[in-house]
């Protein structure tokens, strides 16, 4: 605990210390009193921990009177900006215990509640025990500090009042104090800046507080009193970056003092009240009240509830028409909303009347695309079909010319041996059987050469269909067997099996016999072994 005091005020005593460029900017001073604000709670446990253990070594030392009454006045000194009720429990006891000491130590001791008094606005008995001090007896140290005490009580009382009389009572015994302090010391130099402040030689008085600031070997709480005073000239001159920058030094190191009897909070809230920024001006005004009510500071009461409904009024007023203005913005966002809403539910019917559409066409292009594969399948048939009839017509006609001069040959040859009363070789020749089976013989090439011309991979493809070991192949001889030919023909599209019986000259049984055989040599399905080989070889005439 008492380390993190130490690192605290190394911090401060370094915060201090500043270069003339970090003067021209307080944006890091508004920083680190707005993280001492928002951790101001570990200062005041610190300064707890430090009474609570201040208390405990004092009741230890409870047999020892003389110590005991130096930690009970060293309780009071850290109670006294704190909290003043404590103060004056602490400083009462000190008084029981000092009843028996000099009379230098009880005037010490009345002083300081004199002081106290003073602060928590219990004047009639502040001055009461002033008056029954009699300073032609005190020596240098103690009539300074009745001079700083009287001037303080007038101060103060003059705070509580707002009367001029008591504000020039204040100055005189300053000007007493002044009579009685070393010209050396700190406390001298700074009082004589003050009072030369107010009366007005706002240049002299700035010269002697940069002077006292720039030394930088006062304690903390001096250091916090001249950036304060700093923060008032400035106000005086109407420069409002320095008197923000000098007044948050002076209540950053408030806070980590947790010195609740300041001034420094209550000016940040008029000054950013004059800034129209009612939103800082309401944090500081709060703070300042919150302190003066722990600390029961009677005078800082005053001073700060006489400037919250001023504050409290603006900053009201600004939050009332940010209401207003969030009321109206949710309004316009709740109808661009619906609007929204609305938008959408529009786009998702027609989403979803796009889907039926699309739904639709896909099923109408799936129809097309079968259609247009029918077509397709049919053109190619189609297309097959009058390539064959092409091919056939072509060989029909020939064929037909080469029967009609084989028919005139043997006229010719008839009619001579008639002419020529060769009857009995006449009769030979016609009952003759040659000619017919020469002329069978003939058609079967000329077929199976016409049709190997139309699908030269017949068999290639035909044996594919067949198992690996029952597969058929023509003789050299041959361009087609009996068993490829009867498949030529019902690849033809002769599915019939009497009329490839007839145009081969077989028996019907023969023929059904040799179907049934090649079937059963399938390799696959034996029921669709000839729709497969009516797939054969399609020809694309496209």
């Amino acid at each position: 605990m008492l380390k993190r005091i130490f690192l605290s005020l190394v911090f401060t005593q370094l915060f201090f210390h500043l270069t003339a460029q970090e003067l021209s900017d307080s944006t890091k001073v508004l920083q680190r009193l707005a993280y001492l604000m928002e951790n101001q709670k570990v200062y005041v446990k610190n300064r707890e921990d430090r009474l609570e253990k201040l208390k405990q070594e004092a009741k230890a030392l409870e047999g020892n009177p003389e110590k005991f009454f130096r930690k009970n006045y060293e309780i009071f000194e850290n109670y006294k900006k704190f909290d003043s009720d404590a103060a004056l429990t602490y400083i009462m006891l000190c008084q029981k215990l000092a009843s028996t000491g000099s009379d230098s130590l009880r005037t010490l001791i009345n002083l300081d509640l004199a002081w106290v008094y003073s602060t928590i606005g219990r004047y009639i008995e502040a001055s009461q025990l002033l008056n029954t001090i009699q300073p032609s007896r005190l020596d240098n140290g103690l009539l300074a500090k009745y001079y700083d005490t009287y001037s303080a009580f007038y101060s103060h009382y003059g705070q509580s009042n707002n009367r001029s009389e008591y504000y020039q009572a204040s100055e005189r015994y300053r000007d007493s104090l002044l009579s009685v302090l070393p010209r050396s010391s700190v406390e001298y130099r700074t009082t004589t800046a003050i009072k030369t402040l107010f009366n007005g030689n706002r240049d002299d008085a700035k010269r002697q507080f940069l002077a006292l600031w720039k030394e930088g070997k006062d304690r903390i709480e001096q250091r916090a009193m001249i950036a304060y005073f700093m923060g008032l000239i400035y106000k005086y001159e109407k420069d409002k970056r320095s008197q923000i920058y000098y007044l948050s030094i002076s209540a950053s190191a408030d806070i980590e003092m947790a010195n609740r009897d300041n001034a420094s909070f209550h000016d940040l809230a008029l000054t950013y009240y004059d800034q129209q920024d009612f939103d800082r001006a309401f944090q500081f005004i709060e703070k300042a009240i919150d302190d003066a009510m722990l600390c029961k500071v009677r005078y800082r009461i005053i001073e700060g509830t006489s400037s919250y409904p001023i504050i409290n009024a603006a900053y009201q007023q600004k939050i009332s028409k940010q209401n207003k203005q969030l009321v109206a913005l949710v309004t316009v966002v709740s109808i661009l909303l619906i609007g929204v809403i609305i938008g959408l539910v529009v786009i998702y019917r027609q989403v979803k009347h796009l889907r039926r559409i699309r739904s639709a066409l896909s099923a109408t292009n799936q129809q097309l695309l079968a259609l247009n594969q029918e077509i397709n399948q049919t053109n190619l048939k189609l297309a097959e079909s009058n390539h064959i009839k092409e091919e056939y017509i072509a060989q029909f006609f020939d064929m037909c010319s080469s029967y009609i001069d084989k028919m005139e040959d043997i006229r010719k040859a008839l009619l001579k041996r008639a002419t020529n009363q060769q009857w009995e070789a006449l009769r030979e020749q016609l009952k003759s059987t040659q000619m017919e089976e020469r002329e069978v013989q003939q058609l079967y090439v000329n077929f199976d050469r016409i049709f190997l011309n139309l699908y030269p991979t017949f068999i290639e493809e035909f044996n594919a269909l067949l198992q690996e070991d029952e597969k058929i192949y023509p003789k050299k001889s041959e361009l087609l067997n009996t068993e490829l030919r009867i498949f030529a023909l019902i690849r033809l599209g002769i599915h019939d099996s009497v009329r490839i019986a007839s145009f081969l000259r077989y028996s019907l049984r023969t023929v059904y016999n040799y179907r049934t055989k090649v079937r059963n040599k399938a390799a696959g399905d034996r029921d669709a072994f000839e729709a497969a080989v009516c797939q054969i070889a399609v020809i694309d005439r496209r």
